[in-house]
């Protein structure tokens, strides 16, 4: 079903962007042996820098929080239910005319990728270490600094 939001646009910095509305994500970290894990998702070949690994996400719909948006694009790519997460603080890229929203989440309770139904725009899911990321969407890894200190509460990444 396509929101009336849906559609490329280029930002101020001449970045192609999806979604008019702008976009947002959710981004779930939890404690690990190594330190600080959090979720990443495969974004399927055919998607817009596919092959690489981001936030479940997507295009803001008209009224929609990010946070609604979060939780939304969450449940319909990996199954997600609001119930299984516990939001946290929220982060803007703001793009000029363009921004991504990342909301920080912690599982409710225990969370396993085998637990999680992927649909069509996801390859893979896993929980990754912050110290050994796979190959990340463009625009997670020029976030990353910022919101690894978020998730870690510290000033390294």
């Amino acid at each position: 079903m396509r929101s009336p939001t849906d559609g490329w646009t280029t930002c101020a910095l001449g970045h192609r962007h999806w979604g008019l509305a702008g976009a947002a994500g959710l981004l779930l970290h939890r404690p690990g042996a190594d330190g600080v894990e959090v979720l990443l998702q495969l974004r399927v070949e055919w998607s817009h820098h596919g092959g690489t690994w981001g936030t479940p996400g997507g295009a803001l719909h008209p009224q929609e929080s990010a946070a609604d948006g979060a939780l939304r694009e969450a449940g319909e790519e990996l199954g997600l239910r609001p119930v299984d997460v516990v939001l946290g603080a929220e982060w803007v890229d703001d793009h000029g005319g363009w921004s991504y929203t990342t909301v920080l989440a912690t599982p409710a309770g225990a969370l396993e990728p085998d637990d999680l139904a992927l649909n069509e725009e996801s390859a893979g899911v896993g929980w990754f270490a912050l110290d050994a990321l796979p190959v990340l969407h463009p625009g997670l890894a020029a976030t990353l600094p910022v919101l690894a200190r978020a998730v870690t509460g510290s000033d390294a990444t």
